[in-house]
């Protein structure tokens, strides 16, 4: 009974999507609950994943000219209100410092939300002319706001993700610094994580507090929610007005700078699990993995046999990461572990295996047996961890296509979201009364306004007036 019972501890994601996902983050040993309400201890496979992320995506910045630099965690309540749209847009979620020590202090200060205003605040004293410009640089912290409603990874008080906050001498170059994280992001979901997304803009109603423009980058989990996976803000020289950062130009006149700012945050483990999780645990695309193949020997007492693991283990350290679970666990209890983990690959190695000069490999995603003769494992596991890599992604965005749907008129529009779920392309007037009024009705919000525009009618799919824009509308995370 042991080895199934451990299986049966997830709830089905068909029953309860919201417990399923509870579920997983915890026996897959992701997440525990801590006793500071509303924020999480990530345990060290939850880490190792996080780790894997950074150490991408910090390659990809580099790749285009971004370092990396670290700015004070309490941000003064004066700075932050020097720009209006900004504070007005956290206000709710600010944690404030009140006190240092027993006395209190002269001014509050808010443990950062974000950290535009440090930023400018620097900016404002580091650049002097055109030669100092870019300035492209990038932060790994946490930040804090104070959420009601808390859900591990998804969204916590304290999260940990990155920011980056550029300079630049034109509105040009900004727009297109901010284009170029958002393809950085997509390019990462998609070739690293397997999630598929819809690249485009949002609406004033759904931007960024004091930017611009807000570009996002849209997922679509397994229960037909929208999840934003990335955004990158065009602050035009609002926030440079705001806080004085001006620079003399090669025509020697003071210009004000143009500003950009782009994140992602642990949020992303959220997004794996539920593009990829299934009723048995975690599915983790093997770029990502911590452990890409888990090794179990069978009848691991008998002689040679923990041996031929570890032989293999070293074998394949070289083209992979691996561990071997020599643990004194049965066989199946091993097998359901390695399944809730979400290892991508599995190596089942017995006497009898040994003795025929072979292993069976089972792959994760579909549980595909494999036998594979031993002389040719390092050279079968990383094409197969390829290709569960590219199946995971063609699955994903397969999953996407079914569940993406035409409305062109509003009773359409509110049968969709009443009988299914996913995303709903749908023509728009550009009005914020039209969004309020669809959110008032459906809980449904605008995801984007995607680069790639597509005309589905000439009419607003709320109020029937002309219309220009498509727009994906969902119910999001």
């Amino acid at each position: 009974m042991a080895d199934k019972k451990m299986v049966e501890e997830i709830t089905s994601m068909d029953v309860d999507f919201a417990q399923w996902y509870t579920d997983i983050v915890r026996k897959a040993e992701l997440i525990e609950y801590t006793s500071v309400k509303g924020c999480m201890a990530i345990k060290p496979d939850g880490y190792a994943i996080w780790e894997n992320i950074q150490a991408e995506l910090d390659k990809r910045f580099k790749a285009t000219g971004v370092r990396n630099v670290y700015m004070p965690m309490f941000i003064p309540e004066s700075l932050l209100e020097k720009e209006k749209d900004h504070v007005e847009g956290f206000a709710p979620e600010v944690a404030w410092v009140t006190h240092g020590g027993l006395e209190p202090l002269q001014e509050r200060m808010c443990v950062r939300p974000t950290s535009e205003t440090l930023f400018c605040d620097f900016y404002k004293n580091d650049v002097h002319s055109y030669r100092d410009l870019p300035k492209v640089y990038n932060q790994w912290c946490s930040v804090v706001r104070w959420e009601k409603e808390t859900r591990p990874f998804l969204r916590s008080r304290e999260f940990l993700w990155q920011e980056g906050h550029t300079a630049h001498a034109t509105a040009e170059e900004a727009e297109e610094r901010t284009i170029q994280m958002l393809n950085v992001y997509a390019d990462f979901l998609e070739e690293f994580l397997a999630i598929p997304v819809i690249k485009g803009q949002k609406t004033e109603k759904e931007k960024f507090a004091g930017a611009e423009a807000t570009y996002t980058v849209e997922a679509l989990m397994h229960d037909g929610k929208a999840l934003q996976s990335g955004t990158s803000h065009n602050f035009g020289n609002g926030f440079a007005k705001a806080f004085d950062i001006q620079f003399t130009d090669k025509d020697n006149t003071l210009k004000h700078v143009y500003q950009t700012s782009w994140g992602v945050t642990t949020r992303l483990i959220g997004a794996i699990i539920m593009t990829h999780g299934d009723n048995e645990g975690l599915v983790l695309p093997p770029r990502v993995a911590p452990v890409q193949i888990c090794i179990i020997p069978i009848q691991q007492k008998k002689e040679g046999v923990l041996d031929k693991a570890y032989e293999l283990r070293d074998k394949l350290t070289q083209v992979c990461r691996v561990k071997v679970d020599d643990t004194d666990k049965t066989p199946g209890w091993k097998f359901s572990e390695a399944e809730m983990r979400g290892y991508p690959l599995r190596l089942e190695i017995g006497p009898k295996d040994i003795e025929a000069g072979k292993c069976v490999l089972v792959r994760r995603d579909t549980r595909e047996k494999i036998e594979v003769s031993l002389d040719e494992v390092n050279v079968k596991v990383p094409e197969l961890l390829e290709t569960i890599q590219k199946d995971m992604l063609e699955r994903a965005r397969k999953h996407r296509e079914e569940h993406t749907y035409v409305a062109k008129d509003y009773d359409e529009f509110k049968k969709v979201f009443s009988e299914k779920s996913g995303f709903v392309k749908a023509m728009w007037c550009g009005s914020r009364e039209c969004e309020d009024q669809i959110k008032a009705d459906l809980s449904v919000t605008s995801r984007c306004m995607p680069f790639e525009q597509e005309n589905i009618s000439d009419k607003c799919v709320c109020c029937g007036k002309p219309a220009n824009k498509m727009v994906y509308w969902g119910r999001a995370y």
